[in-house]
């Protein structure tokens, strides 16, 4: 899936109202030690002497994402003397690569896409971290080696180092449903691939339709079967087999990459699985195929699709009551433990400086997690914060499903080339669902590979 859908949070218009309070640079949000829910002592710590110390922060964060950010900046600058600026906004990768080219680079990038911050450390333009915040990770993020490995980059040198945090992630690996249709026809929530693969066959035994599926985005169209594809390809291989996919070191056309779309055609190219029968799911917008969830009768039973979707579901959608999500499951009969599929925002070092080092230190904190956690959109691997102090009840079960990850993966058609992940990729599963076979559009795809350089 491309970044672009991402933006769109499924709490936007709740999130729209916190802009009217939400901190300047030089107040802060939630006046230390006043509410016993929040590591106050991990704010008192940190504090340090940076007075007279300036940074800059470019991104892609604008709106509402930027002033919730900024109130975050607030407790570094509070604690530290330090003066943080950030200009985040639209156009920030074509903006940030002309400032480091220009040698003017933001002390710290937030970097949307771990390709791009690899192209920056492979040209040389990035400060890499001390080995303290590769351990760091390891110790305190769930799934921390995970995280580790989306951060570390080759240098110009060829060598590679850790170069990118993670701060703020997004979760895909969910599927939403209406519990009042599962209580209706007593439907329990699948906790295995095994049991969902089963509930789908009851569903449509039963007569009814398990899922709602739609590919449909104008000329993005395909992209909703790739989120599908990666979550198979964690769910049938091996980490390291999706590494290697990511990177076409193992083939599109690999068996085992044909099997994770095999996988996803089990669900959505049999006729009596999904609403308007499988050649209804090529031209479905994708925004639209939720709202089969809603309808009276229920059109389907179960939607697969990442966090942002309720930005799409009927007016006045209450989430935990109208509709709720369950962790995509992992199959019981593979060792595999718990994946995740995701995205996130990594903060790099453009311009290194000791207040540059400092801010990704403060990131390390759970106060530099729990003040954004308190508000909305934010979520965490951090195993140290409180998960009691989420905003919101959704945003804390989400929260909970990072946690209990074992493996953590960034969507894996934003990791491949342009060509092949925003383009290959989404052509071959509109035609895969339009009955061509798994064999033949991967090779497809591996063939447009081939003639990239």
């Amino acid at each position: 899936m491309t970044s672009r859908f991402l933006a769109a949070r499924f709490l936007a218009t709740a999130a729209a109202a916190l802009l009217s309070g939400a901190a300047a640079a030089q107040d802060l949000k939630f006046p230390p030690g006043e509410d016993s829910r929040f590591n106050w002592d991990s704010y008192e710590s940190f504090k340090r002497d940076l007075s007279g110390q300036s940074l800059k922060i470019d991104g892609p964060w604008g709106g509402v994402d930027k002033a919730l950010f900024e109130t975050v900046v607030a407790y570094f600058e509070a604690a530290t003397g330090a003066d943080v600026e950030f200009s985040g906004g639209d156009g920030f990768e074509q903006r940030v690569m002309i400032d480091v080219e220009a040698g003017s680079p933001p002390g710290i990038a937030v970097v949307p896409q771990p390709g791009l911050a690899q192209e920056l450390a492979r040209r040389g333009k990035l400060a890499p971290l001390p080995a303290s915040a590769a351990d760091w990770l390891r110790e305190n993020y769930a799934a921390g080696e995970s995280w580790v490995d989306l951060g570390t980059y080759a240098g110009a040198d060829g060598a590679e180092a850790l170069y990118g945090f993670v701060y703020k992630v997004d979760v895909k690996s969910l599927v939403w449903y209406s519990p009042e249709n599962f209580e209706d026809m007593g439907y329990e929530v699948p906790e295995t691939m095994e049991e969902l693969k089963a509930l789908t066959e009851q569903i449509a035994e039963d007569g009814e339709t398990p899922w709602c599926i739609g590919l449909g985005s104008g000329p993005a169209t395909g992209w909703p079967a790739t989120d599908w594809v990666e979550d198979m390809m964690l769910r049938v291989n091996t980490p390291e087999d999706y590494d290697a996919w990511t990177r076409n070191e193992l083939a599109f056309d690999d068996p085992k990459v044909i099997a994770a779309i095999e996988e996803f055609g089990w669900f959505a190219r049999n006729d009596d699985f999904v609403s308007g029968g499988a050649s209804a799911v090529g031209s479905t917008d994708f925004r639209d195929s939720p709202k089969g969830l809603f309808t009276s009768p229920a059109q389907c039973f179960m939607h697969h699709q990442a966090s942002f979707i309720p930005s799409f579901f009927p007016e006045g959608t209450v989430v935990g009551e109208d509709v709720d999500f369950f962790y995509f499951p992992a199959s019981a009969e593979k060792d595999l433990g718990k994946p995740v599929l995701g995205a996130g925002t990594l903060f790099v070092i453009t311009k290194d400086s000791p207040v540059a080092q400092a801010f990704l230190e403060f990131l390390q904190t759970p106060i530099a997690h729990e003040i954004w956690m308190a508000q909305t959109g934010f979520l965490t691997p951090h195993k140290g914060v409180n998960t009691e102090v989420y905003g919101d009840p959704t945003l804390k079960k989400m929260g909970d499903i990072l946690l209990q990850a074992d493996t953590f993966r960034f969507d894996g058609s934003d990791l491949m080339p342009g060509a092949i992940g925003a383009g290959a990729f989404w052509t071959a599963m509109v035609d895969y669902v339009g009955g061509k076979d798994a064999a033949t559009v991967a090779g497809d795809v591996q063939r447009t590979w081939n003639t990239l350089k």
